[in-house]
This record gives C-alpha cells, sequence and structure tokens, in this order.
C-alpha cells in the first residue's frame, strides 16, 4: 500500500509518499520526503511565530505536494483540464479551506491539472502541535481526501518521532522506554507494544530543546539554538568534566538529574546560563577594544560544551532510571533533539557497556536493543508520519465522519 502524510505541526512542512509490503514485519520504502523548512523565516525573531508558520504553510503544501507525488512518479496530468466549478465537490472543497484562502487558491489548478494519485491512506498530524499550523495540514488532507476519495488517519506527533526508528531498524522487543526530546517536548515514556503508551514522565517547564534554543539566544548564536550549540561544542578545546576530568570555565546545574521521579526542568538551566552570562564583566564592556574575537569565540566554545553535556547527562541518566525500573528490552530515542550526535554517542556508550550492570533483565536476553532513527528523520518530517498512520490504518476515516478530525495543541500519547 502507498501512504501519503502531511506534516505541519510546527514550522516545517513535510509531504512525503511511503510504500508499505505488509507483513508481520513490514517493509517501508521511502518514495519521497520533501520538508519546507521556515527557519530563515522565523530566524531573525529568534523563534516561532504561530500565525506566521501557519501562512508559510500554506505557501508551501501544494509545491511540496507536486515535488512529492512527481519523485514519487505518481504525478499524472489529466487528458483535458477538469471542469472542477460543475464538480459537486468543488463546494466541498471550498468550505474546508474557507480559512486557508491562499491554499484554496492554489489547489483547484491543481486539482484540475492532476489525476488522483495511486495512494491507499493520508495520513495527517493532528496533534500535539501549534494549533493554528496543524489546522492546515488537517484541512489540506480533508480537501484532497474528499475529491481523490482516499481515506485519512489522524496520527499522534510525539508517536511519531517514537515509530520514526522503525524505517530502518526492526529489531525491538517490548516493554521500552522512549525519550522524545525536542523544541516543544520531553518526555520519558513506557511503550508497552506499539499503540500502548505511558507517560512516566516529562518536563515541568522548558522542553531540553527549547533551553538550547534561549541558552544560544543569550550568547548571541542565533536560531536555532540546538545544531549551532552542538557545533560549537564539537569544536571546543575544552572537554566537559564529566568526558575528562578537566574542567571548564562554566559549572552549570543538571537540574533535577537525582530526584526519584522521571521528570525533567530546564528552565534552571537556563537561567544559569545567563547569570554565568551577566557575569563575564569583560564581555559586557563598553570599551569592545578590550576584548578579542578568539576570546569571546573560546567562552562561547566552553558555553556550548559545557550546556551540551548539562542536557545529556539529565536526559541519560533518566532514561537509563526509567529502563532500569520498568526491566526495558528496547530504549529508543527520538525527537529533533536526537540529531544530536554527542547524545547519540554517549546514549550508544551507556547502553553498550553499561546497561547489563544497571538493568535487571530476563537471564534469556542477551541484548538491549537501542533504537534511533536516522539524523534526517529525527527532526520533523512526514516519513514518520506515514509509518505511524500505517500502525494506525485501522483508525481511519472519510468525509462524513471529518467532524471528528481536529486539531488538538495539547493531544496527549496516553490517558
Amino acid at each position: 500500500m502507498k501512504i501519503l502524510a502531511i506534516e505541519t505541526s510546527c514550522d516545517d512542512t513535510g509531504i512525503a509518499i511511503l510504500e508499505v509490503k505488509r507483513g508481520k514485519t513490514p517493509v517501508f520504502t521511502v518514495l519521497s520526503n520533501i520538508i519546507a523548512s521556515q527557519i530563515k523565516v522565523h530566524q531573525k525573531y529568534g523563534g516561532v511565530y504561530p500565525m506566521m508558520a501557519k501562512r508559510e504553510h500554506q505557501k508551501n503544501l501544494l509545491p511540496a505536494l507536486t515535488k512529492s507525488l512527481k519523485e514519487s512518479e505518481l504525478l499524472k496530468s489529466q487528458i483535458t483540464n477538469s471542469n472542477l466549478q460543475a464538480n459537486p465537490k468543488s463546494q466541498i472543497i471550498n468550505t474546508i479551506l474557507e480559512r486557508e484562502p491562499e491554499l484554496l487558491k492554489k489547489i483547484i489548478p491543481f486539482l484540475k491539472k492532476y489525476k488522483k494519485p495511486d495512494v491507499d491512506l493520508i495520513a495527517v498530524t493532528n496533534g500535539p502541535g501549534l494549533e493554528p499550523c496543524l489546522w492546515v495540514g488537517i484541512n489540506f488532507a480533508k480537501a484532497l481526501s474528499s475529491f481523490w476519495d482516499i481515506p485519512v488517519v489522524p496520527v499522534n506527533h510525539i508517536e511519531s518521532h517514537i515509530l520514526a526508528s522503525c524505517l530502518e531498524n526492526q529489531k525491538s522487543e517490548f516493554p521500552a522506554v522512549a525519550l522524545v526530546v525536542s523544541g516543544g517536548h520531553t518526555q520519558l515514556i513506557l511503550v508497552k507494544k506499539i499503540g500502548n503508551y505511558k507517560i512516566l514522565g516529562e518536563t515541568r517547564d522548558d522542553a531540553a530543546g527549547e533551553c538550547f534554543d534561549k541558552s544560544a539566544k543569550i550568547l548571541g548564536l542565533g536560531y536555532p539554538g540546538g545544531p549551532v550549540i552542538a557545533k560549537l561544542a564539537k569544536l571546543a578545546d575544552t572537554r566537559s568534566p564529566l568526558i575528562s576530568g578537566e574542567r571548564v570555565s562554566a559549572q552549570l546545574p543538571r537540574p533535577m538529574i537525582n530526584t526519584k521521579d522521571y521528570d525533567f526542568s530546564f528552565s534552571g538551566l537556563k537561567t544559569a546560563v545567563l547569570y554565568h552570562h551577566k557575569k563575564q564583566v569583560w564581555l559586557n564592556s563598553h570599551d569592545r577594544r578590550k576584548l578579542t574575537t578568539l576570546k569571546i569565540k573560546q567562552y562561547r566554545q566552553e558555553m556550548a560544551v559545557e550546556i551540551q553535556q548539562a542536557v545529556i547527562d539529565v536526559l541519560l541518566k533518566k532514561t537509563i532510571k526509567a529502563a532500569k525500573d520498568y526491566k526495558a528490552k528496547t530504549i529508543i530515542l527520538g525527537g529533533g533533539v536526537s540529531a544530536n550526535q554527542e547524545l547519540r554517542k554517549q546514549f550508544k556508550e551507556a547502553i553498550e557497556n553499561k546497561m547489563a550492570a544497571f538493568l535487571s533483565i530476563d537471564k534469556n536476553a542477551t541484548t538491549i536493543y537501542f533504537l534511533v532513527p536516522p539524523a534526517n528523520l529525527s527532526t520533523d518530517n512526514a516519513v514518520m508520519t506515514a509509518i505511524t498512520g500505517y500502525f494506525h490504518r485501522n483508525k481511519k476515516i472519510a468525509r462524513p465522519e471529518f467532524v471528528k478530525l481536529r486539531a488538538n495543541a495539547n493531544l496527549r500519547i496516553s490517558k
């Protein structure tokens, strides 16, 4: 079967087409994976503005869909342009997209020009995320579904990050502990099986990715903060004391690292970065001649190392604790922050070298599996939406039931 997926939960417009060979262990083939990034649009503001992101999604969805269908060899022109105005479905599309005028204006010529593609299911993210952005993707899915008579399945964005690793990794056992860490979420989730989840803990304030973004802003590094902090940390000469025993100039806290629960808190870390930055009198001196480019560069690199390691230490210790307490047979890492190579490396090392000592596992178990998606599927994308849609294909809905398909900015993965 072929699945067309739509992802608009935040500031990336994602369209993907996934071919699935069904079976006990499904085989996924990515026919296309298109992502229209809005980073340049939001960069000067230091963060994502929901209504601005919504407008960008309206601009990006049709071009992304066209490119996705073309790459998948599913874009077929009509022999003659259909008379869409005479088609009773045209009024349905007008109603569905009445709040998406720019998208409505583009979709009419598209539907006139091209045939219905060979697609069996449409998967669309319905939460959690930025509600204005979610609605654009949902209404787009409804419009295509109504005109093409293809059912739609709503998809949970957090579950998509968990299942993104299924594309290349087929070896896993349950129960599993999943850490989903991004700009908007930091959650530890018990995965009893696909579709059966329990949130063990989550951030009480800022998400880890948000901490990276705000810390980078304090240091004058720009947006998004995660990638630039990772890059600077990699370039730094001074390693974290937790790695090499050497000391860096900043000693930042590891909030809640020793608490007995599985919750997180990163607002205090961000505040510590702010206070440390303000204490650097030389950095805030009005006499810029006293400053050297090298000194500023070194300071930022050392801070990047410490910020990154502080976040990793907390994430790693909490995940290991959860895996031990719940006798996990698999650990899953997902979300945008999971693209961080140092985070991946330290998780892999801890699982390979320490987990056997930490975990109370079945005597017959010889391996604890570590699943992490390829780096290009760690950040928001529609491939993971399609994978999740496949596993929930029995929950598909069609037009008469569209009232059930709504955006939910605070959608939970478990009740």
